[in-house]
């Protein structure tokens, strides 16, 4: 029976996937697991054990053949494929979501940005054009969306969340910083900037 993965293990598989990437961009066709934990300053045996929860990779002597171990990466974070997105807030947030050219390439693609604002409603932003709140239930349904972000004020999260579940997506990326609650079938990826700010100045404080 194959382990599942704890949360950190998942988590650094975009770190290797990104690395291989790389590798690939400058011709390398294989990496060792000291190579390749090296480069990201971790250690060998935990890149064996975080990979050894997705299946066999590497043969002895040889490595990882960086192609091929890429493409079972993508599979596992399930990006090997296309994922529809929706943005729920087009403050300077959302449009900077948006206009961001380097989602399609990693697998997901905006189809829809919704707002409250009608001085918002109606403006291309990146690939979409800025609807009333009120229309995203018909988006979803239409291009079967899975994924949606928050990115609203922390004090309509939680309507919010309750509209995108009520759609029927099935992942939310909250920016918002506040929790919300969700039912069990929904996935929720909090993305506080600010903490993530307090914790970089909490290590830089601690180096003086």
């Amino acid at each position: 029976m194959q382990r599942v993965p704890p949360n950190p293990a998942v988590q650094r598989l975009s770190l290797y996937l990104r690395r291989l990437e790389q590798l690939a961009a400058d011709g390398t066709e294989t990496v060792s697991s000291n190579q390749l934990a090296a480069s990201l300053h971790r250690t060998a045996a935990q890149v064996r054990k975080d990979l050894g929860y997705f299946g066999q990779f590497g043969r002895p002597g040889v490595g990882y053949r960086v192609g091929a171990l890429m493409e079972a990466l993508r599979h596992a974070l399930g990006t090997d494929r296309t994922w529809e997105a929706v943005v729920v807030g087009v403050g300077d947030l959302g449009r900077a979501l948006l206009r961001f050219k380097g989602f399609p390439t990693r697998g997901f693609q905006f189809v829809g940005a919704f707002d409250i604002s009608a001085a918002k409603i109606g403006k291309q932003f990146g690939p979409v054009r800025v609807q009333h709140i009120d229309e995203m239930p018909a988006v979803v349904r239409r291009h079967d969306v899975r994924l949606a972000v928050l990115a609203v004020p922390p004090e309509a999260a939680q309507d919010v969340a309750d509209r995108v579940c009520a759609a029927g997506v099935r992942g939310i990326l909250n920016f918002a910083p506040s929790p919300i609650d969700v039912p069990p079938r929904v996935a929720v990826c909090p993305v506080d900037l600010a903490a993530s700010l307090e914790q970089l100045s909490f290590q830089v404080s601690a180096m003086r």
